[in-house]
């Protein structure tokens, strides 16, 4: 089959050039992509109209731009979380969305736990003490650091980066809980390490360190709201590699100043655009917090990563063009295979 007849649109493409890898793979079906970088979505209306597929990174694709498609078959996320495609809208027009949901789980895990490991050891706070010739001020606020080995962590959402996750933590002999929506589904990892499956509240309630591990939907925006914040355990510590909507990141800033809360790490904002194209200093109070340690959204990132997601992107978005699905697995709406476009 010659993909060459295809109109395929590539955004994203200076916030998130192209791969070598992504490029193999263009050549090895003969793509040749409309390489696109919009900041609008009335930018991209007129782009998408004709074209058989979409291949995406961090381009929000709303409704406006989903019922402007009249030939798209698939829009092929490179990358695993979706909230920025309208999958409602995406489903009714008959147009497959897909992902590769397990890309990154191994970067996201580690990248969670140096996070971790940065806020426990407190290494971004003795930094600037250390810069400034104050070693005994930095050594007196690591008096009362805790033994990893003393502390619970807590994982909310139980899918492949939790699981990743808790495997380093078992490695520092660290005590582990975990929750997700089905508490009574049997899962053979859980009882190996003997992970406890327990409630959202009960975990924290007593866990020292909460790791995010959940997609963003309407389930989850906010779902640590300054209430739920609160409930967790005096002195714990937040890591969030999810997505930064699940947090109240201005109720999150009250709490640490108020010191309900001993740190946070995080990867991902809602308050910061990190995909923005300028490079002007962000401003939030998060930030200007001494135990907040952040990066700019860049847990996904290596070289094999970038590899199986490239990969793993364009055979699902050939798997659709050929007549075919992908694996079942990276299918976001599989309710389209069986219902006629609207």
């Amino acid at each position: 089959m010659d993909f060459s007849e295809f109109k395929i649109v590539r955004f994203n493409c200076k916030s998130f050039p192209p791969s070598g890898f992504e490029r193999q793979k263009y050549r090895e079906y003969n793509l040749t992509p409309l390489e696109v970088e919009c900041e609008t979505t009335e930018d991209a209306l007129s782009l998408v109209e004709d074209a058989a597929a979409v291949l995406v990174v961090a381009q929000p694709i709303p409704a406006l731009l989903i019922n402007n498609m009249k030939r798209c078959q698939v829009i092929s996320r490179l990358g695993a979380g979706t909230d920025k495609i309208d999958i409602e809208a995406a489903t009714r027009r008959g147009i497959l969305v897909s992902n590769v949901p397990d890309f990154c789980v191994e970067e996201q895990a580690d990248h969670a736990f140096a996070l971790l490991l940065a806020c426990t050891r407190k290494l971004f706070q003795q930094r600037p003490l250390f810069l400034k010739g104050h070693y005994n001020r930095a050594r007196d606020i690591c008096r009362p650091l805790r033994r990893m080995s003393e502390l619970k962590l807590g994982l909310v959402g139980f899918g492949g980066s939790a699981k990743a996750m808790a495997r380093r933590a078992n490695g520092f002999g660290m005590k582990i809980l975990a929750t997700r929506n089905d508490l009574s589904k049997q899962d053979a990892f859980a009882s190996q390490l003997k992970i406890d499956m327990v409630s959202l509240d009960e975990l924290l309630h007593h866990c020292d360190i909460v790791s995010l591990h959940l997609p963003l939907n309407n389930t989850t925006h906010h779902l640590f709201n300054r209430s739920r914040l609160l409930s967790m355990k005096p002195g714990c510590i937040l890591i969030n590699t999810a997505r930064g909507g699940i947090v109240d990141e201005n109720a999150l800033a009250n709490v640490l100043r108020e010191g309900h809360l001993a740190a946070a790490g995080l990867d991902t904002f809602q308050v910061v655009d990190v995909h923005a194209g300028h490079s002007h200093p962000p401003d939030h109070a998060l930030l200007s917090l001494p135990n907040v340690v952040i990066t700019p959204h860049t847990a996904a990132f290596s070289k094999e990563s970038s590899r199986d997601v490239s990969f793993g992107g364009i055979e699902n978005l050939i798997a659709v063009l050929s007549g075919s699905s992908p694996p079942a697995r990276n299918i976001v709406n599989p309710d389209v295979l069986n219902t006629p476009p609207q």
